[in-house]
């Protein structure tokens, strides 16, 4: 989301996923949009506030806010424009300049499952994708297994839970992302990236990709993430005896949610308002925990190919017009994740969940959508998750990165007018903390259509 400054030379703050990630001034993003013309073609751009030569009325100045809010959505929705590195690099150094880090070698502590650091030495101006291979350097996990694991942003609490609060992105910095949070509560973390329990025996048959997927499934099971009874308990414990670390993840991969990621509590208005849930990501599904007001439990699941389409909103509690909780540099957002699910052959029903997570989710649901379109297509997965820069990039020249192609092509361009696929960032939204008026902030029109729906036959239900 965008939102201008209190400061009247209208800088921009620009939040992504709820949390600022950068200030920028017009004149960068108009820049921003000369550049994507030239690479691109004009006809490709969303188009672009104009520029006004008489100072802005405070209405023009929220006009244009508008507008520009629309105008990134429309860029990082565009499977080529919002995959591409000129946009990215835009986001990263604008991430840096803003956070004020200057470039230089630091250490950066990694963490594993199992709690274990890997301490990796990077530049502060790294992207996500050198800092994955710098982990992977260190471990010793080979080139073809890395794009099987991903980073993420972890909150622990001070009971020992972790809360995902996302997947690191390719147009942020992780060394900044962390350390601009000023918060010793959150870690990076590696955890594998894939939906698909039948990868794992690629992952396996590596040494190191053994010991981290045998770290992460003895992590998720001590968590309570994974379900398991006593008789199936007493075996596993038995092959952690014997150290047959393989026999123990394929006795994993039978139990209930193995490769899940579990979320904190939230609401739901399904099957009714207010509900209390617990929601799980894994298998093609969001599985649903519910609390129904008598306090009885339901569980269900929702099947990612019956979900036509999803979108995540966020908006600011206001008072008085002005954003009410707001404190320096920093919004309670309200954030939440709706998705149209096709209940039965011809009803559809809009499910809500209000979650600070709502995002995560959505790249989970995103993520899963590509595999399944992958999969689709006859690709396969290892090409989807080898390098996105077709042969790794070295720092000195990684100004000129190779781009690479959007990974899915929109199969029905008719559909394109109603819903776009999107990229992995869920909300960008541009927020007035001081001088938006608009009472309920909502940017969230930008719908993420699913091009893994699927409509159900007779035979089915």
């Amino acid at each position: 989301s965008i939102n201008s400054d209190s400061n009247p030379s209208h800088a921009y703050n620009i939040h992504v996923n709820g949390v600022l990630h950068c200030r920028v001034r017009y004149s960068e993003l108009l820049g921003l949009h000369e550049q994507i013309k030239k690479e691109y073609g004009s006809n490709v751009v969303p188009s672009f506030p104009p520029k006004k030569i008489f100072t802005l009325t405070p209405a023009e100045v929220e006009q244009r806010r508008e507008q520009l809010e629309k105008y990134m959505q429309a860029v990082r929705q565009d499977p080529v424009l919002g995959a591409s590195e000129l946009f990215n690099s835009f986001l990263r150094k604008a991430q840096q300049e803003t956070q004020q880090i200057p470039t230089e070698e630091v250490q950066l502590e990694v963490y594993l499952s199992n709690g274990q650091k890997v301490k990796v030495n990077i530049l502060t101006s790294d992207q996500t994708e050198d800092v994955l291979e710098a982990v992977a350097l260190k471990l010793g996990l080979p080139d073809e297994l890395v794009g099987y694991f991903s980073l993420f942003l972890v909150r622990e609490g001070s009971d020992g839970s972790c809360t995902f609060v996302r997947k690191l992105q390719e147009f942020e910095l992780p060394y900044v992302s962390v350390t601009s949070l000023q918060n010793p509560d959150y870690h990076v973390v590696l955890r594998k990236s894939y939906w698909d329990s039948a990868y794992d025996s690629d992952v396996m048959e590596n040494r190191v990709g053994l010991n981290l997927l045998y770290a992460q499934t003895v992590s998720d099971i001590e968590r309570g993430w994974i379900l398991v009874n006593k008789e199936q308990h007493r075996q596993l414990k038995s092959l952690q005896e014997k150290g047959s670390k393989k026999e123990f993840i394929r006795l994993a991969q039978t139990l209930k949610y193995f490769g899940y990621i579990k979320f904190d509590p939230c609401i739901t208005d399904f099957p009714e308002k207010g509900c209390h849930v617990i929601v799980s990501a894994g298998n093609n599904e969001l599985n649903f925990h519910v609390k129904l007001p008598n306090d009885q439990m339901k569980e269900g699941s929702f099947k990612v190919t019956r979900m036509r389409c999803w979108r995540v909103t966020s908006s600011v509690p206001m008072a008085n017009g002005t954003a009410s909780s707001c404190g320096p540099g920093r919004c309670e957002v309200k954030l939440e994740l709706a998705f149209e699910y096709l209940m039965s052959k011809d009803r559809l029903q809009w499910v809500t969940i209000t979650s600070p997570q709502a995002i995560m989710m959505s790249i989970c649901l995103q993520s899963m959508v590509d595999e399944l379109m992958v999969k689709k297509s006859g690709g396969s997965i290892k090409k989807m998750l080898k390098k996105r820069h077709n042969g790794a990039i070295h720092r000195s020249d990684s100004q000129q990165a190779v781009k690479s192609p959007p990974l899915l092509d929109s199969p029905d361009p008719s559909r394109e007018q109603v819903v776009k696929l999107s990229s992995k960032l869920t909300s960008v939204t541009l927020r007035g903390i001081s001088t938006s008026s608009s009472s309920n902030d909502i940017s969230g029109n930008d719908f993420h259509g699913n091009y893994a729906f699927e409509g159900i036959g007779d035979d089915d239900l």
